[in-house]
Order: structure tokens, then sequence, then C-alpha cells
């Protein structure tokens, strides 16, 4: 099984931790491809930087189409371009905001979200609502932490975070914790020590997602919206986009 882990934003770094992950989780014949596009936002923290690396994300997509890719996974937890990736591919796509909630109210009746910064709180409190799990989350909670700190400043992140999960803990009456940043990936096993709850981390859940759907033979749906786009002329810098697969 081969499953393409896209990071939607061009952080290398955050990449490697974020497949090494995936890798470490995956079960034995799994292969992990961790890749990020090649243009576009060095970290995702505003709706701007989501719409930019949209278009990344369904390249990234393109790409594994011709690799034969079997599944794959949006490792930004805005889950940006999660519906125009799956208009371009059978297999299925999983976003890890997605992924973690559905995680999450599976150990737990109530769950709290603990993110990088307030603003991409917000993004996070919409998804919740979208996919209809704003009812299980009981808070969203931010460290304030740029997400590129997470890679210059690990340590000093990773006790923000702690102290913003036990808050939670002793606050918000939940049974789990989700991680809301694709940057976390490395850091579950030692907060959920620290913290001593369950904590849902998205890369990891999403990789398992997709296993398990590839092993049922479920894949998108391409009747319906996620049916493959429409064949039509793009022009300018997308002109190569003319050419959808599945056209």
């Amino acid at each position: 099984m081969l499953i393409r882990v896209i990071n939607p934003n061009t952080t290398r770094s955050m990449t490697e931790k974020i497949g090494a992950s995936a890798q470490r989780v995956a079960a034995p014949g799994t292969r992990i491809i961790a890749v990020n596009p090649d243009s576009g936002p060095v970290s995702i923290e505003s709706h701007f930087d989501e719409a930019i690396s949209a278009v990344g994300v369904a390249e990234e997509v393109r790409k594994g189409e011709r690799d034969g890719t079997d599944a794959y996974v949006i490792a930004c937890f805005g889950d940006p371009g999660l519906l125009a990736a799956r208009e371009l591919t059978r297999a299925p796509v999983i976003g890890i905001a997605e992924a973690a909630f559905h995680l999450a109210t599976m150990i737990a009746t109530r769950f709290s979200v603990v993110t990088t910064l307030g603003r991409t709180g917000i993004i996070a409190e919409h998804l919740l609502q979208s996919y209809g799990f704003a009812h299980h989350c009981r808070r969203v909670r931010a460290a304030e932490i740029p997400v590129l700190d997470l890679e210059d400043d690990g340590a000093c992140a990773l006790e923000r975070i702690v102290a913003e999960c036990r808050r939670a803990k002793a606050e918000d009456g939940i049974g789990a914790i989700v991680l809301g940043c694709g940057g976390m990936a490395d850091l579950a096993d030692e907060i959920r020590e620290a913290v001593g709850l369950p904590i849902v981390e998205g890369v990891t859940a999403a990789v398992k997602l997709a296993e398990t759907l590839v092993s049922l033979r479920l894949g998108t749906s391409k009747h319906g919206d996620l049916a493959f786009p429409p064949a039509k002329r793009f022009t300018g810098q997308f002109e190569h986009l003319s050419a959808q697969p599945g056209s």
C-alpha cells in the first residue's frame, strides 16, 4: 500500500517529521511518501495561506495519481483543498482534522482541541461545525505558538502545549484532547505522558483511517459532486491544469 502524505506548506523539516510519524504507525507493507509543494507558504496560519496551499495540494495529488498512490493524507489541520483533492482521484483522501475528530469521538464523549494560534482555532471551529462534531468539542484552545516555532524552538513550544492541555483537562470536562496542528505529529507521546489523557494526533489518525479504507476497497465516490472535474481550458499559470485526470 502506498500512502502519499502531503504537508501543504513548504517547510521541508516539518514534512520529514510528519513523514516519520506517519511511517512509525503504518502497518507492515505500507509505504509512506511524505511530500510538500514546491511553492506556497512556509506555514499555514490564515485563510489566505490555506487558499494558496490548496493549489499545491491539488498538484501533489496529480503527481500521486501518476505514481499509483493508494491513498492521500492532507497533513494540515485546516484540511486545505480537501474536497478539491477528492475530485481528482478515486483513492481515499483524508484530512487530519477530520480524522482526529472522528477518532476522538470513539474514545470520549467530549474532547477539546489544542492548536497553535487563536486565529487558526477559529478555522478549527468552522471545521467542527461543517463536519458535524461541534457538539462533541468543549473548547478550542490556542497555545499562541507560531507554527514554525514547533521547528525552531521545540522544547519551549512543547512546554506551552502541555500547559494548555493541562488547563483543558482541569477546566473543560473532557475525556480526550485533539492536537490541532500537523507540526505536532511527533509530540503526541510526550504530551500524553505529561497530561494523562488520550491525545489524538491527526497525522497518525489519518494514516490508520487511510489504511482501513484501502483495505476495505472504499475509495472516493465518483457519483455526484466528487466526480472528476469537468474538462475545460485553464489559462495563464494554470494552463497545465487543462488536462484533468479522469476527465
